[in-house]
């Protein structure tokens, strides 16, 4: 495991920590579990973020379907 010190307003602590006890209680380690699922969470979002934009920009660089070998359906068909 390790340690992560962070600097944060005041009031985002206090409902972060209200909310951890309401949620998960406020047993030993909950703010720990807490902060875990929340960087997980965030982490997840920015990856899901990150592909979205990948996928956009290989839809901007267009498709080459190759060369139409018919000038017509008509000439799909023998009928």
């Amino acid at each position: 495991m390790g340690t992560i010190t962070l600097t944060i307003e005041n009031s985002t602590e206090e409902k972060f920590r209200e909310l951890v006890k309401k949620k998960l209680g406020g047993k030993k380690g909950s703010l720990g579990e807490a902060t875990t699922q929340a960087l997980e969470f965030w982490m997840h979002h920015e990856r899901q973020e990150e592909i979205a934009q990948d996928a956009l920009a290989l839809l901007d660089t267009g498709h080459n379907f190759g060369k139409r070998c018919y000038s017509s359906r008509k000439d799909l068909y023998d009928r």
